[in-house]
């Protein structure tokens, strides 16, 4: 017996004899580092059926593996899951068809699906909308449109909500919305409704691509279809009004949305940043930063600094500036050093040595060694 297996023998031992002794397998493996062993030693847990039924075990390891680019050990460990009973449930072979596509590995998540029939396992929308996930998450959207529309004819596999909101999203990656809006009108014939994650998906493409009256029609349609929003949706028309430089409209939704006990978010904030800076208005870019930092328990982020600091500079406002500085390292946020620089040459030309060079050493002494500031040279 090879010393590997004596090894791999003594590490789950423990685990068919005992029924608790799941949790120490997958600790195991988490813990381990060794990405050859992690295959070997997941390769044995499978033979465990209570490991099987471990979905987060599996999309954990598939992980590691696909950061690392070791796809052949993926194939390796998700082949080996094919000589058990198990892959006559479909859920189980569908779970294996979305590993595929999680690893970007399309070609075997197709193969999986064709060899359904061959090992005795019924195909229906499960398994189809495995399929359409798995290219869809490797960005293969042209294949999601195809699948969708042969195979439920040729196998006789009618699609359900879950399999339209997958082609809803692909056909708005693809840049192709109206073809997406034109699903909603399919659907219902069918008698199939759109859920949140229909109008969260296409109320993102809409206001974000600059089809704002197609933003607010599907807008109004989910009030009359009592889909009730959620912060996603708040955030896409935030951010549609922001676009269209709608500020005021865009205070009244921030106010209508906490009204309704739905919790505004950064993202939501983001977006009014947006809309003040877009629209010149310093007093109140300024006034809702002092509220995210006096209300909020989040903090903000470098989308937030991105959008305030070059404004502030543009206006000359360099003492607000300064104190977005510090509030960077406070919360220990990374933004793209040329935004620290921007404020750091403003103030220099302000005269504002001291607290130019308060930065640079910010920059140098708070573990932020990407950030190389310089003062110039005559300074």
């Amino acid at each position: 017996m090879s010393f590997l297996r004596r090894i791999l023998q003594r590490s789950f031992c423990t685990s068919l004899q005992s029924p608790v002794s799941i949790k120490s397998i997958s600790e195991d493996l988490y813990k381990e580092r060794d990405l050859k062993r992690l295959v070997d030693k997941f390769k044995k847990a499978s033979e465990l059926a209570r490991f099987r039924t471990r979905s987060g075990i599996y999309e954990n390891t598939v992980r590691r593996l696909t950061v690392a680019k070791r796809f052949k050990w993926v194939e390796e460990i998700l082949e080996e899951q094919k000589k058990y009973s198990d892959v006559k449930k479909e859920g189980f072979s569908a779970r294996l068809i979305s590993l595929y596509g999680s690893a970007g590995l399309c070609e075997n998540a197709q193969k999986t699906f064709d060899e359904l029939p061959e090992r005795n396992c019924t195909r229906t929308v499960v398994s189809l909308n495995a399929l359409l996930a798995a290219y869809s998450r490797s960005k293969k959207f042209d294949m999601v449109e195809f699948i969708f529309k042969d195979i439920p004819t040729k196998l006789l596999i009618e699609p359900n909500l879950v399999s339209y909101n997958i082609v809803i999203k692909a056909y708005c990656e693809m840049g192709s919305p109206d073809s997406a809006i034109s699903l909603l009108e399919e659907m219902e014939k069918k008698g199939i409704y759109p859920d949140l994650i229909t109008y969260n998906t296409l109320l993102h493409w809409l206001y974000t691509k600059d089809r704002f009256l197609d933003g607010e029609k599907l807008w109004s349609q989910m009030g009359e279809k009592n889909v009730a929003p959620d912060t996603r949706s708040y955030n896409a028309r935030l951010r549609g009004l922001a676009e269209e430089k709608k500020t005021k409209d865009a205070i009244e939704l921030f106010e209508k949305m906490k009204n309704e006990g739905i919790k505004p978010d950064m993202f939501s904030f983001n977006a009014m940043f947006k809309g003040f800076v877009d629209t010149d208005d310093l007093d109140e870019a300024k006034r809702w930063y002092t509220e995210l930092s006096n209300n909020y328990e989040y903090d903000p982020n470098k989308i937030t600094f991105s959008t305030l600091l070059p404004f502030l500079c543009q206006k000359g406002d360099l003492t607000t500036a300064f104190e977005l500085c510090k509030d960077i390292f406070n919360i220990r946020c990374l933004v793209n050093p040329s935004i620290l620089q921007l404020v750091v040459d403003s103030l220099v030309k302000q005269s504002m040595i001291t607290e130019a060079k308060e930065i640079v050493q910010l920059g140098e002494t708070n573990g932020y060694r990407r950030y190389r500031l310089n003062l110039k040279a005559d300074e």
